[in-house]
């Protein structure tokens, strides 16, 4: 109760102008007439993504809990427990960015407050790329994140969507080295090796990503992470070494509703990735060098996700500040194919106020 008066303290020290003002009751009373109210969360989500009227924006957050991302039972209810704290439209399922490696001979060691330290990588000489195969993804860390998923549909029982998250097979390897600058130097020196080994991890990842829908999920999200900024690979190399595997990925679970691109980092090269077969676009539209949620909306028939910095506004702003942010991005879009989000994982740390403005801002 204190936290939601604060909240609501907060809040009220941001008053729009009238000209804002009277934009957000014209596109809610619109959304209300047509949309109505929707029956489920799921459906608010898939009419999102459709283009359809809502009666109001889906929303969702989602970032680590450490200690908690280590077996299929403990990841399920920390998701679970967030999904039902803030009362998500929908969930992003967030579990250890190690995983997608482990399998490939790479061994991690967990940790309270930061992501997993790297004991040993899978690949450290060029010679070491050719070990790389196919993995059985019942098995090992991929079986334990599909048992995951199998609880967290459990647990939803159809009440809210959910996605997981799959790393792009240049990822993989990027994390089976544990150096970016080393697959860096693979693409300059190595290049048809590298070819060679993205093949394995792609035909893993075709496989683990069907059997994500057969556990449940709704779709996918594809992260490109590193790999799809410019601070980090050419247009051309993205071009050789991601281009055709990531698609191989996204085609093979076509049949999904909820496939999102999420385009991670400053200066990303998403512009040239709209014709990805998603459903949903996902960047950091903040950031350095990123087009804004307007300019891709414009250029595609599919929706977009994101709208608050997940860098400054949620993670160190004010409730008041995000509910800001928010609500300009819900007018930017016409309250059509958009979903509010935080533009990446948040830190951990992130005030609750401010995760409550941030429905708040979806649900006023």
């Amino acid at each position: 109760m204190v936290r939601q008066l604060a909240l609501e303290a907060a809040c009220s020290v941001y008053r729009f102008p009238a000209k804002l003002t009277s934009r957000i009751a014209v596109i809610s009373k619109k959304g209300e007439d047509s949309a109505g109210a929707m029956t489920t969360k799921t459906e608010r989500v898939f009419a999102a993504l459709r283009g359809d009227e809502v009666d109001r924006v889906p929303v969702s957050a989602w970032w680590h809990d450490f200690p908690r991302e280590w077996s299929a039972a403990d990841l399920a209810e920390t998701t679970l427990e967030a999904y039902r704290t803030y009362d998500w439209d929908f969930i992003k399922v967030n579990p250890r960015a190690t995983y997608y490696a482990e399998g490939f001979g790479a061994r991690f060691s967990a940790n309270e407050s930061r992501q997993p330290d790297l004991i040993e990588p899978g690949i450290s000489a060029p010679e070491h790329l050719s070990r790389i195969r196919t993995l059985d993804v019942s098995a090992g860390a991929y079986g334990e994140q599909l048992e995951a998923l199998r609880l967290i549909a459990s647990g939803l029982a159809g009440e809210a969507p959910f996605i997981q998250t799959v790393f792009s097979p240049l990822a993989v390897i990027s994390r089976t080295t544990g150096s970016t600058k080393y697959v860096q130097r693979l693409i300059r020196e190595n290049p048809n090796e590298l070819l060679a080994a993205l093949e394995p991890v792609t035909e893993t990842l075709v496989a683990y990503s069907r059997a994500c829908l057969d556990a449940g999920a709704a779709g996918i999200f594809f992260a490109t992470v590193e790999w799809g900024s410019a601070d980090f690979i050419s247009l051309a190399d993205y071009d050789r070494f991601c281009r055709g595997v990531d698609r191989r990925v996204l085609e093979a679970v076509a049949s999904a509703q909820f496939n999102v691109l999420h385009v991670c980092r400053d200066n990303n090269h998403l512009a040239g990735m709209l014709d990805y077969p998603v459903a949903a676009f996902h960047w950091a539209a903040h950031s350095p060098g990123n087009p804004a949620l307007t300019d891709v909306a414009g250029e595609t028939g599919r929706a977009v996700m994101g709208g608050v910095s997940h860098e400054t506004t949620i993670a160190t702003g004010s409730p008041a500040g995000v509910v800001k942010e928010a609500h300009r991005a819900i007018i930017e879009s016409g309250r059509r194919r958009f979903l509010l989000a935080p533009g990446c994982s948040i830190d951990p740390t992130t005030p609750e106020t401010n995760l409550r403005a941030l429905v708040q801002a979806a649900r006023s």
